[in-house]
């Protein structure tokens, strides 16, 4: 019953995002779907520079800069699965576009394993599985810092503003916890639908979550490689990409058994077109052990490095339990950012972790109340829903 309502919704919603809407620009729309990050960047008005970091341990990461002429720098970081694109997405409708018209100096990470960091001083992706030896842990102890210390020099600040999506901001959290030193480097963290806390979510995000494990096995016992996650040229994602944009009602199979369980149901997310947009720079690779992560934090109800087992974990921690992340130790200033309808980000784990955080500076819930995981960063709507929250901050920390 609940699917089939969902259902009607979104063929209302889909009817109204019509000719009227779209129909006109759907080859324009469908231009930014072959389009990297360079060539949206260009075509919004706004040419970007290529920058190439190294990570302490040898990741090669990609780090793309829009010039502006704020006072301090602005450091961009996407979700799980995600890259840089995403701050582009949506045009002249997106938070990078609409940052950059602003003026702000704009600086868009790539964490290691997505489709612009898929490189190593010494090892091969394709063919050495200790490449993807990782999780947000190594994100935030190696590669945060590495691009952070690259922002920085080549601003000459001594401080950066950061813009953190989900994941994007996970990794800030690891960052603060684990090297304190960095704390000071970083003026405000404005996080967008924070994960850290993963307890009680919703069923089909619970379901979906706790299945990973039970195919890491089925895959694993079939020696079938378990080493990147959903990447960019994979099977899976080619699969994705080919089916759900085919129909209208492969479209719809998608937002309600794919999109929707995951994100959060909101019809006005993804029309057609939008759909077919994203699904070419989305999803874009992480390791199973990354997604592996998250379940263990939803499982465990507490914030922690990965768990190897207990053999593992007493050689790598010189404990059978995984050492805790000490949120005491964040002591950058954070803004909380959440909606209502988000099943990942949920407002109770967001309000427990602005109770672990020593320095909240802002806390806003999104009023729109289909607003979900996704939108913060591709909905068409986002410039009304929750620019103003990000746009006050930023003029508090880092005005023009």
């Amino acid at each position: 019953m609940k699917l089939t309502v969902f259902f009607i919704f979104s063929v209302v919603a889909t009817v109204l995002q019509s000719d009227i809407i779209l129909g006109k620009n759907d080859l324009l729309l469908e231009e930014d779907a072959r389009l990297d990050f360079m060539g949206l960047a260009t075509k919004y008005g706004h040419p970007a520079v290529r920058h190439q970091v190294t990570t302490d341990d040898g990741y090669i990461l990609t780090l793309f800069h829009i010039p502006g002429r704020s006072k301090l720098p602005v450091l961009l970081m996407h979700d799980l699965l995600d890259t840089a694109d995403t701050f582009l997405l949506r045009g002249n409708d997106s938070l990078g576009i609409a940052l950059a018209n602003s003026g702000y100096d704009l600086w868009f990470g790539n964490c290691r394993g997505n489709r612009y960091s898929r490189r190593h001083r010494d090892l091969d992706p394709n063919r050495d599985s200790s490449y993807w030896s990782f999780t947000f842990h190594e994100m935030g102890y190696y590669d945060l810092p590495a691009i952070i210390d690259r922002v920085l020099n080549e601003t000459g600040t001594p401080s950066l503003t950061a813009i953190g999506h989900s994941r994007g901001n996970t990794i800030f959290f690891v960052l603060g916890s684990t090297r304190p030193e960095y704390n000071s480097k970083v003026n405000v963290v404005i996080a967008l639908a924070p994960v850290v806390y993963l307890r009680d979510l919703p069923l089909p995000f619970q379901t979906i979550l706790n299945s990973l494990p039970v195919l890491y096995k089925i895959l694993a016992s079939a020696n079938i490689q378990v080493n990147e996650f959903f990447g960019y040229d994979s099977v899976s994602t080619m699969f994705l990409r080919t089916f759900c944009p085919q129909n209208f009602i492969s479209y719809q199979f998608c937002l309600n058994q794919i999109l929707y369980p995951i994100l959060g149901f909101d019809p006005f997310t993804f029309d057609q077109s939008f759909l077919r947009i994203f699904l070419y720079h989305y999803p874009a690779g992480t390791s199973w052990r990354d997604s592996l992560h998250f379940t263990q934090l939803s499982n465990s109800r507490i914030f922690r490095r990965y768990d190897f087992g207990n053999d593992i974990n007493m050689l790598m921690y010189n404990s059978t339990s995984p050492p805790l992340y000490p949120l005491r130790r964040v002591t950058m200033p954070v803004a909380l950012i959440a909606a209502r309808n988000d099943p990942i980000s949920t407002l109770s784990n967001v309000d427990l972790l602005k109770r672990q955080l020593p320095n909240v500076a802002d806390y806003a819930v999104v009023p729109w109340l289909l607003f979900n995981h996704g939108d913060f960063v591709w909905l068409q709507t986002a410039p009304i829903h929750v620019f103003p929250q990000i746009k006050r901050v930023l003029l508090r920390f880092n005005p023009i």
